[in-house]
């Protein structure tokens, strides 16, 4: 299989929180022929590993769920409320084609909206809520929408394949952070194809349950007890409307990989990170976070008594929707920085601010 071949099948496999081993085994299947062996847990988190008899341990680590819906309750004549499953954006769902995922296959439906024509006012005229959206399958009866495997606790997605746009971005759903996963796919099959040899263990890590507190990488973590974690995922792009640079940055798509700065980030790896980019003529931009970064960096970095964590982030246009877009240019600085990172690597370094 292609790197191209991959990306496409990954981005458009169904991995919803809680539910990810379609995608993670479609992931595993891919980068075991780059690795040497590999873990899974009991959630579904995988770890493909290069040199797993070194002591010393480096992780690389995306996460593989996506934001989804439960099923919450079924009405009488057959339509479907439902509660959110990560961070479910309820004002995009009108109108968009759904997938109910039930132990039979998937069930087809849409999440309908009354016409415009009877919203004639504010009052008639309603915002989309997670109390007022709902799911149409066709059926007419509860019975008929239990007969076809749908029940309370079933999950929901948006229908929507990963496309290309202007031959420069990618657009599709789950790009966070299924993006990611192919990164850390992609960096691992170069290292193989290149004959790289690590004089460390390489952990190359696909997390669940990122999209409702970190919870796969937290698990990994202590699992897997790293010297070192260098976590992808994405960041708001801030030039397309509605973004304040002032509150959010000055983050552009096609301008480069995106590194972090926070209290979570350890500031040698993250000024390696830099100068490694800057040797290999990478471009990056640096970005501020208050407190935490929100992404499984904060899981590495406070486990295990302190481990030296970083983030390398992609530009995403449109967060938490079907037409997640993010720069091709972008994804390939991030496999970039990823892969001179750890060429370079030695075991060992020290990381202590001081003695």
């Amino acid at each position: 299989m292609t790197s191209q071949e991959f990306l496409y099948q990954y981005l458009n496999a169904n991995a919803p929180v809680g539910a990810e081993s379609q995608g993670q085994q479609i992931w595993l299947n891919y980068v075991k022929n780059y690795t040497d062996s590999y873990i899974i847990d009991t959630f579904g988190s995988v770890a493909a590993i290069i040199n797993p008899e070194a002591s010393y341990k480096v992780v690389i680590e995306a996460h593989a769920d996506e934001i989804s819906w439960f099923v919450h309750y079924i009405t009488d004549d057959g339509y479907i409320y439902v509660i959110r499953n990560g961070g479910s954006d309820a004002l995009i769902a009108p109108s968009m084609k759904a997938h109910l995922h039930t132990k039979n296959g998937i069930v087809q439906g849409v999440f309908g909206w009354a016409a415009i024509h009877v919203r004639t006012d504010e009052k008639d005229d309603p915002k989309p809520e997670v109390k007022n959206i709902f799911i149409d399958i066709g059926c007419s009866s509860k019975d008929e929408v239990l007969a076809l495997g749908v029940h309370v606790g079933t999950i929901v997605t948006f229908e929507g394949d990963l496309r290309e746009l202007n031959n420069r971005y990618y657009v599709g759903r789950a790009l966070d952070n299924r993006l990611g996963g192919y990164i850390i796919a992609e960096v691992a099959r170069r290292l193989k194809e290149n004959h790289v040899k690590l004089d460390y263990a390489l952990y190359v890590v696909n997390s669940v349950q990122e999209e409702i507190g970190l919870r796969g990488a937290e698990m990994m973590a202590r699992r897997i007890k790293p010297d070192v974690a260098v976590i992808v995922d994405v960041t708001h792009e801030t030039h397309s409307p509605a973004y304040d640079k002032k509150k959010h940055g000055d983050i552009k798509a096609g301008k480069g990989a995106v590194i972090s700065y926070a209290p979570p980030i350890q500031a040698k790896l993250r000024d390696m990170l830099i100068e490694v980019a800057e040797k290999n003529q990478i471009p990056i931009q640096r970005q501020a976070s208050s407190r935490t970064t929100g992404t499984d960096t904060d899981s590495f970095a406070y486990a295990n008594f302190g481990t030296p964590a970083a983030l390398i982030s992609i530009p995403l246009k449109y967060m938490h929707t079907t037409v997640e877009m993010a720069h091709k240019d972008d994804v390939e600085a991030v496999i970039r920085l990823f892969y001179e990172f750890l060429v370079q690597f030695k075991a060992g370094y020290d990381f202590q601010y001081f003695h």
